[in-house]
This record gives structure tokens, C-alpha cells and sequence, in this order.
């Protein structure tokens, strides 16, 4: 029990005094990055499943 109370309190030390938290402004910023990116990514799925459903479509179409 001893090691799992030591475990968290030099956790919560470690999370308060040596981490660097970003300002609001960067977080904003950088999550707006993310995004952004998410879309175009979202975007570029969507292409690709709608291109590969219409080549799937037309070649059983054929047979």
C-alpha cells in the first residue's frame, strides 16, 4: 500500500512542479491545428470509400 501511496504522490509532484502545461492561446491554436487536419483526413476517407464503392459498383455491374 505503501508504494501505490508513494507512486501518487510523486505523480501529482511530478504533473505540478516539472511538467509544462501550455497557455490557453497554444492550446486553442494547436487544437484548431487538429481540427483541421481530423477534416481534410475525414475528407480524403470519404473519397476514397465513395471512389472504391463506384469501382465496385461498375465492375459487378459487368458480370
Amino acid at each position: 500500500m505503501d508504494k501505490i501511496k508513494l507512486y501518487i504522490q510523486e505523480s501529482y509532484n511530478e504533473l505540478v512542479t516539472k511538467v509544462t502545461w501550455p497557455t490557453w492561446a497554444n492550446l486553442q491554436s494547436t487544437t484548431g491545428v487538429v481540427l483541421i487536419g481530423l477534416a481534410i483526413f475525414t475528407i480524403c476517407v470519404f473519397l476514397m470509400d465513395s471512389i472504391s464503392k463506384g469501382l465496385m459498383t461498375l465492375i459487378y455491374d459487368l458480370a
